[in-house]
């Protein structure tokens, strides 16, 4: 079994991406057999696809490092990298663009939603971007991709691709790429803005109290927690009575996410009380489990020579496991090289 996913360096970590996608990792690396691993890289490549600023892509790059490590992936256990450092990753994007079908880039729900009514105006690397993060999986053999709703389309693509190619150039006994599973964690949560109860949280939204950052201080988690949005009722004694009621259900969530409990277990608890009692609860909750890992972040963000020693030892590790994929493309491609 191999694992790869990747986040993009744009910022802060934030509760949504902890719950969601980097407690699950961790889980995953710790809980490996032996013969398997795991592949995490910071995906600064897909970055450059829209405009970004180069000082501060690289600083997110280092910033986004620390925080991974503070929430406790394990550069000794897993393979830690940024893409840049692998020019594998461009190379078979541009492999696979022969084999890649404009019709189902076209396709891409995530392309319409990012390019909006410009579609002109937007580079082509926001349009070919599914193909590089086809390149990200199929370079390594990744055997599972963790995926939430969101990006099992994109995994969709890149089986597509995987299995066109080899049906094209490979030997039928002998394929050049693995198709890759989604890898659906059994407590990935679902965690949304502070906000607006439909939204995801996010990185992109404007408002910073849409969110909690893993960097944010004990003041500022409370301040944001009791500020979130909600409504008038009290909080019923089961799950299905938060029913239309998207704000709650999203605060009983993440406080069902950090316990480990089940929402009902969560609901026996306060059910019957407002918010007033139950945000205090709800931040002191996230105050308790975030601070080790805020903490911990500060110390490791200091140490510019530590986090890039990381990210060095990963991407030649990387490199190590990419290569025979990528010469094996060039080969069946029929490309000539020295």
């Amino acid at each position: 079994m191999r694992v790869v996913s990747g986040i993009q360096p744009t910022g802060n970590l934030h509760l949504g991406n902890y719950l969601g996608a980097i407690r699950n990792w961790v889980s995953m690396q710790d809980e490996m057999e032996e013969g398997s691993e795991c592949l995490f890289f910071l995906a600064d490549l897909h970055a450059i696809s829209m405009p970004h600023d180069p000082t501060e892509l690289h600083s997110n790059t280092l910033e986004m490092t620390a925080a991974l490590v503070a929430c406790g992936l394990d550069p000794n256990k897993s393979v830690l990298f940024n893409q840049a450092q692998v020019p594998a990753h461009a190379e078979l994007q541009w492999l696979l663009m022969g084999t890649a079908r404009m019709g189902w880039l076209n396709r891409m729900t995530q392309w319409k939603d990012k390019a909006g009514k410009n579609r002109e105006g937007q580079s082509t690397a926001l349009f070919s971007y599914p193909v590089l993060q086809a390149a990200d999986v199929l370079l390594y053999q990744a055997t599972h991709v963790p995926v939430g709703e969101d990006q099992k389309q994109h995994l969709e693509l890149a089986r597509d691709i995987a299995q066109k190619f080899n049906n094209d150039f490979a030997a039928e006994d002998s394929p050049v790429f693995t198709l890759p599973d989604p890898y659906i964690p059994p407590q990935a949560a679902r965690i949304m803005s502070l906000r607006d109860g439909s939204a995801k949280m996010s990185k992109s939204d404007p408002s910073e109290m849409s969110r909690i950052n893993l960097t944010d201080d004990a003041d500022t988690i409370m301040k944001k927690v009791k500020k979130a949005k909600t409504d008038p009722e009290p909080l019923p004694s089961e799950a299905k009575g938060l029913e239309d009621r998207a704000e709650a259900l999203n605060l009983v969530s993440i406080y069902a996410a950090i316990s480990g409990e089940s929402v009902d277990q969560v609901l026996s608890q306060y059910g019957g009380q407002g918010f007033g009692a139950f945000k205090p609860a709800l931040g002191e909750l996230l105050v308790e489990s975030l601070d080790p890992i805020n903490s911990l972040f500060r110390g490791l963000r200091e140490d510019t020579e530590m986090l890039q020693a990381i990210l060095a030892r990963g991407a030649a590790k990387a490199r190590e496991i990419g290569t025979p994929t990528l010469d094996e493309a060039y080969k069946v491609l029929g490309l000539v090289r020295g």
